[in-house]
């Protein structure tokens, strides 16, 4: 079964998108993120997979369906080693393929989460890069630890790192369209003219 992992940080006025916060305030960058949480629902519920949400700090009583997504809490000090474990347990149920995005994508679509799955298929790795220099998603059929370790993130260069180590690797890399993550306000804007 394809499983599909979504990180979202537990939505506490002040504590997401504290970027957004500086330039609009944190009411605002909490309503924007509540915006976020709802595209990102709405989008998966629309792609064919198993749906596993790992929250931040608690598992929330909030409107993601427990019929349509397992709840889960990141486990561990960085986001390297919360993703590896994430994904480690997800591929541990028994799923043939897992991709992992975050919540603050607003360009991110059902078909591009589809191409990611499909592309497992003759890959190794699949990967969304983000304008910023990161990615948005991410994808793999059995873990590669090393994927998740010695990286700076939220850096420019994450993006370039990975895909180099994966290439040095011998292994097979899908790239998928380049996409704006919400991290600033012109990002929101930028989104909303969408």
């Amino acid at each position: 079964m394809n499983a599909l992992i979504i990180f979202m940080k537990n939505p506490v006025k002040g504590k997401a998108k504290t970027r957004l916060a500086a330039a609009v305030g944190k009411d605002r960058a909490h309503t924007i993120y509540l915006e976020l949480l709802d595209y990102t629902k709405k989008l998966t519920l629309k792609v064919d997979c198993e749906r596993y949400l790992f929250y931040t700090d608690k598992i929330e009583k909030d409107d993601w369906s427990d019929n349509d997504f397992v709840k889960q809490l990141q486990d561990g000090d960085d986001l390297g080693i919360r993703m590896e474990n994430a994904f480690d347990a997800i591929l541990d149920y028994g799923n043939e393929k897992a991709v992992i995005i975050g919540s603050d994508c607003g360009e991110l679509t059902k078909e591009i989460v589809e191409q990611a799955f499909k592309d497992l298929d003759d890959n190794d790795v699949v990967i969304g890069p983000a304008k910023d220099g990161g990615y948005y998603l991410l994808g793999m059929k059995d873990l590669h630890s090393f994927i998740f370790q010695n990286k700076a993130w939220s850096t420019s260069g994450l993006f370039e790192a990975t895909v180099s180590e994966i290439k040095e690797k011998g292994m097979s890399v899908s790239v998928l369209p380049v996409l704006n993550d919400v991290d600033e306000y012109e990002d929101y804007l930028k989104w909303r003219a969408l």
